[in-house]
């Protein structure tokens, strides 16, 4: 029996318990916890990954991509943490999509986003496989079964519920902002400024020691840039399992931003600075080889695969609550929506871990990466139209956090993002044709299928139903 996502009296063949068999674990954090977590999903990109993007653009193409990239994050949490306080459930931007841009718009969003959470853990599942070999830990001298330790045991850990999962991240978390304290530390010391500009000039358009690969590599690093801030934006997906919705997750979001822009600023200046611009151009544990060897090199190593591990932990939660929702409200087979007794969606973990941890075997955690910053940018092209339509059409919509700046502030995020979009081409057009293949398969289970099997009483539909009466009603 199939129905549409504007009837909700009915439940398209839900059975009376089906909500019931879909509930999350309420009251579980607080924003401390919240920005814990916002902190968790990017603290790898900190260790491992934004150094290719001096391969790329050079220290400068890839600072000025990073002011760049960062002021479109800052402007995109503002105006999600408006959009999360007004519709606080455990699909994020889908949600946000879903109310403002209709039943293609939400699962094209929510789509988006679980590309992006799907492989990103397959991208730092390389990262982590590269540090436990320079440290020559029990003798793994081949990746694959890190990856699969790493899947089986985190993926395990948050079966057991999001409080418990919640508390372990945040004390990874912290160990791995030590970590980068204790890195800041010791490289201060190192630091050349002459460093920074050691790849020399091509003969590229506007060439410089500063911008070596000249103004297109500005372009060509933004992918690598992303890396810093990217799946901040899952914050919001906490907000079932949030105390306060309407307050937590604004706050929660918004900390952890002021978080990693000082600890992006420090990590691109420091580390390029101690070592080179060429040299960590393609390292697969930039920190630690800046430090070079010595205590404080082995310190940093150990600590910055705690690091991988929190944000490989927190993006699991992240692709399991996005999946979760999709399910509930029966964009995807909704046998992926179980919770276990502890409230965990079960399957929801299992099936994208099983996924990710195929794609990690490639070993490709740059081109992995590049398919996650596509599914990002495409996400954040979507959420801030959200954000703007949603502005304009519903504008006495209860909003507790407001974005300042409004719709400028996330016009301008929404202008670099689809900026963001077009450089995942320019860096590896086949990773994010990949990508866009992936999207499109989808988008069709979407257009054939699912579309006609939407369960009207999950909580993003009706959502939308309530808001499409309001409209008609006016």
């Amino acid at each position: 029996m199939s129905t549409s996502p504007t009837s909700p009296s009915s439940t398209a063949g839900a059975a009376d318990d089906y909500l019931a068999k879909r509930q999350l674990k309420k009251g579980a954090a607080g924003w401390v916890l919240l920005a814990g977590l916002g902190v968790s999903y990017v603290i790898s990109g900190d260790y491992s990954g934004w150094n290719f993007g001096l391969g790329q653009g050079g220290f400068g193409g890839l600072l000025i991509a990073g002011v760049l990239i960062a002021a479109m994050y800052t402007a995109m949490v503002l105006g999600m943490a408006e959009l999360s306080s007004a519709l606080p459930t455990a699909g994020g931007g889908y949600t946000f999509a879903r109310r403002a841009l209709g039943p293609w718009g939400g699962f094209a969003t929510g789509t988006a986003i679980l590309i992006e959470y799907a492989i990103a853990p397959a991208a730092i599942a390389t990262f982590i496989g590269a540090y436990v070999e320079s440290l020559g830990l029990f003798g793994i001298t081949d990746g694959w079964w890190v990856y699969l330790a790493a899947y089986v045991i985190f993926v395990g850990v948050h079966l057991m519920g999001a409080g418990e999962a919640l508390k372990v991240m945040f004390v990874i978390t912290a160990i791995a902002l030590v970590g980068l304290v204790v890195f800041a530390v010791a490289a201060v010391p190192l630091f050349d400024a002459a460093n920074l500009t050691d790849i020399p000039p091509t003969e590229a358009a506007g060439a410089s020691p500063f911008l070596p690969y000249g103004y297109l590599g500005i372009w060509a690093a933004v992918p690598f840039a992303i890396w810093f801030f990217l799946a901040i934006e899952g914050v919001p997906l906490g907000a079932e399992e949030a105390r306060d919705p309407a307050k937590d997750v604004p706050r929660g979001i918004i900390a952890a931003m002021v978080v990693l822009l000082v600890t992006g600023a420090a990590v691109l200046v420091l580390a390029t600075g101690a070592i080179g611009a060429s040299a960590l151009s393609e390292s697969g544990n930039p920190l630690v080889e800046a430090l070079g060897t010595g205590t404080m090199a082995t310190v940093v190593n150990y600590i910055g695969l705690a690091g991988l591990v929190a944000s490989f932990f927190s993006i699991i939660y992240a692709y399991s609550r996005q999946t979760f929702a999709l399910s509930r409200a029966g964009y995807l087979p909704r046998v992926l929506s179980l919770t276990n007794g502890r409230k965990a969606p079960t399957l929801a973990l299992i099936v994208p871990g099983v996924i990710g941890f195929l794609l990690s075997l490639t070993g490709q955690g740059a081109v992995l990466l590049n398919m996650a910053v596509f599914g990002a940018a495409l996400s954040y092209v979507l959420m801030m139209v959200s954000h703007i339509v949603l502005r304009r059409r519903e504008p006495d919509m209860p909003r507790p956090y407001r974005t300042p700046g409004g719709v400028a502030t996330t016009g301008f995020a929404l202008v670099v993002a689809v900026i963001s979009v077009i450089a995942t081409f320019l860096v590896d057009s086949i990773a994010a044709l990949c990508a866009l293949g992936a999207f499109a398969l989808f988008m069709a289970y979407f257009a054939l299928y699912s579309r006609h099997h939407l369960v009207a009483r999950a909580p993003d539909e009706e959502f939308a139903a309530l808001a499409a009466a309001e409209q008609e009603l006016r």
